[in-house]
């Protein structure tokens, strides 16, 4: 089926045939391309207006992010600040109770046990300073507990009271067994003991005999869980076999504190606590000490 236009004129006469399918063909072509290109304009716009949007968004992140970062580096500044003010008033409370200990009689240099196990390690900036105000504040408040206890001595009239070493390393208990060669409980063979053990209950406290500085606090072979106390005149006291510690290395201790608990650790055979007097590097009989 065909379609004939004809056009005619005063002079001229224009006939033109068309098939009907190209007419239609003709017409469907025409109208994908107006949709293409409407759709196309409408596309470009709408990307345009979404990159404005992310680009003002971008800009509102961008200036909140630096405000945050101003505001943390202010409060870092200050917590920094603040943890060395601690600091400083910690290392001038260990300077004060080395001096105090030496008033004492006892070895200053035995504090710096102390400060080596209180300074806190080097801050982590990423991280959190509640650790290190917590574990600096907690330094502080013993060190000066310490040095309150450390100027009651040296003002008070009781130093030779407290530095001299005598009475049980227990509150309650019995002397079961004695200073000397006996035979040992683990092979039967004889063998040198060298100190005095005082049985009891575990968890019993374990308590110092005078006043001095902790030099060990932990475990040793054979003694289980054990605290060396450094007194003045070259005397030192061991305390082993202990259920639990409760001080640390560098803690200065008064005569009749409770320092452990008692227990069964290391080479024991029931809870007791295994009590020795050491003067100038050598054991020597602690009964003599227990009876003044």
């Amino acid at each position: 089926m065909k379609l004939t236009i004809n056009l005619i004129g005063r002079k001229k006469r224009y006939r033109y045939a068309i098939s009907v399918r190209t007419l239609v063909s003709l017409t469907v072509l025409s109208s994908l391309l107006m949709l293409v290109s409407s759709r196309s304009t409408n596309l470009v716009s709408e990307d345009i207006a979404r990159l404005a949007l992310a680009e003002q968004w971008n800009e509102k992140d961008r200036a909140a992010v630096q405000a945050l970062q101003a505001r943390t580096d202010a409060s870092l500044s200050v917590l920094v600040s603040q943890l060395a003010e601690l600091n400083s008033r910690l290392s001038l409370l260990d300077m004060k109770a080395g001096q105090l200990a030496e008033q004492l009689g006892m070895k200053a240099e035995e504090l710096d046990a102390f400060a080596e196990n209180v300074e806190s390690e080097p801050m982590d900036v990423t991280g959190s300073f509640s650790t290190d105000f917590a574990a600096v504040r907690a330094s502080i408040d013993e060190k000066s507990r310490q040095i309150a206890m450390l100027e009651s001595l040296v003002k008070g009239h009781h130093i030779h009271q407290q530095s001299q070493l005598s009475g049980r390393p227990v509150e309650s208990g019995w002397l079961s067994s004695y200073y000397g060669m006996r035979a040992d409980p683990f092979t039967d063979k004889p063998a040198m003991h060298e100190g005095l053990d005082f049985a009891g209950s575990a968890g019993d406290a374990v308590i110092a005999t005078a006043a001095g500085i902790v030099t060990w606090a932990g475990k040793r072979y054979g003694y289980g869980n054990l605290v060396e106390v450094e007194h003045k005149d070259g005397f030192v006291t061991r305390y082993g076999h202990n259920q639990s510690i409760d001080v640390a290395i560098g803690d200065v201790v008064t005569k009749g504190q409770a320092i452990a608990r008692m227990g069964n650790t290391g080479r024991s055979t029931g809870a007791h606590v295994h009590y020795e007097v050491i003067r100038n590097g050598q054991p020597v009989d602690p009964l003599p000490f227990t009876r003044q």
